[in-house]
């Protein structure tokens, strides 16, 4: 339960507290404001104070300071909390690298969007749909074509109750529309969690690895990133063993979750990841609840402070369905959308969607939006 945060709250504050310092009062004319608001990353996001937050044990405390009483507030802190709070307002400065994938230069100055191609018997939206291997190269050509700037091609459902398939068969899935599309011009990425199988795609084109494990679940997908060099995502399941969705217990879920993103960075880095090629999920759906989820979204910003782009998937998740009278999988476009613009409007820079040109058409709204705001 949050608490009112005060200044001496923070000087009280035992030796394992900890600060999360997360942006809101989000501010869509910047220049009205001068020097009292801030831009995330340099995304087209701009907010005008901090929601930060004192977890202390069981207890969380709060408080809303604005830009211009940041140092004030820090001043306040002990010199590790302080020293920890401007780490995250550096993350959240520091400009993302643009990802140069092959031939194609992807920028994250706005929103960009990755489209889902399962080729799969068995996920639980479009399992089946895509396991011929030319249909399923001619969906992704199809998604580029209707705006989607990276295809993310899975060979493995994840859904709850999912059986684990044998890395073998997962290769023989992805491998030749990896190929065809990688070899069409296309920026593919592979959706996977075993190091044989990034390895295959990276062999066959691929020029990202997007694993739900954040490289827990297999001991060698670490060293096959590194050695690659190439972007990876890493997202938060609550277990990096077969079944991912285990163990979805939090004391405090949005906490919980930057913590775990934030050793997982940190592990990445230390082992010879390049922290500008890191990418961050906070896994909507994989060991939470529906408060879980909604929690994650409205906390979405307080990623940003990782110093790394924020991918975000919520595309006709089992929530939307909770919300909305269990509407079915194929039902759930309107929620996917509202979703995935909620997340643009917190600075997310990746968008994993199902339904490319509505989501495209979304953010088209959204760009025309803040370019009306940023000229009038």
């Amino acid at each position: 339960m949050f608490q009112p945060l005060t200044k001496p709250d923070l000087g009280a504050a035992s030796a394992d507290a900890q600060i999360y310092c997360r942006p809101t009062c989000f501010v869509d004319r910047p220049h009205e404001l001068d020097d009292d608001c801030l831009r995330i990353a340099d995304t087209m996001v701009w907010f005008a104070a901090w929601h930060i937050s004192l977890r202390d044990g069981p207890t969380v405390k709060s408080a809303i300071v604005a830009v211009p009483e940041w140092d004030g507030w820090i001043a306040a802190m002990p010199d590790r909390l302080a020293q920890s709070a401007m780490a995250q307002r550096a993350g959240v400065a520091r400009p993302r690298a643009t990802l140069q994938l092959g031939e194609r230069t992807i920028r994250l100055n706005e929103p960009q969007l990755m489209g889902i191609l399962n080729v799969t018997p068995d996920s639980f939206s479009d399992g089946g749909k895509h396991v011929d291997s030319v249909a399923a190269a001619e969906k992704g050509f199809a998604m580029g074509s209707a705006g989607a700037a990276i295809i993310d091609v899975g060979g493995e459902s994840t859904r709850p109750g999912a059986p684990l398939v044998w890395e073998g068969d997962e290769i023989k899935r992805i491998e030749g529309v990896v190929s065809t599309l990688a070899r069409g011009g296309v920026a593919v990425s592979i959706d996977t969690r075993k190091a044989a199988v990034m390895e295959a795609a990276l062999a066959a084109g691929a020029r990202i690895v997007n694993d739900i494990s954040a490289l827990r679940h297999d001991n060698r997908a670490m060293e096959v990133v590194v050695h690659a060099g190439c972007p990876v995502v890493l997202m938060h399941a609550p277990s990096a063993k077969s079944d991912p969705h285990e163990g979805g217990t939090y004391a405090h879920v949005l906490f919980d979750v930057y913590d775990m993103l934030a050793e997982r960075v940190a592990a990445c880095v230390a082992a010879g990841v390049d922290p500008a090629k890191i990418i961050v999920d906070p896994g909507l759906g994989f060991g939470k609840g529906v408060g879980d989820n909604l929690a994650l979204i409205n906390g979405l910003a307080l990623f940003h402070t990782l110093g790394c782009p924020i991918l975000f998937g919520a595309s006709r998740k089992r929530m939307i369905g909770a919300l909305d009278n269990e509407a079915a999988a194929d039902e759930r476009l309107g929620g996917t959308v509202a979703l995935h613009y909620q997340a643009a409007t917190q600075g997310a820079q990746l968008l994993r969607v199902h339904d490319i040109a509505e989501n495209r058409q979304a953010l088209r709204i959204w760009r025309g939006l803040r370019d009306a705001a940023l000229t009038a």
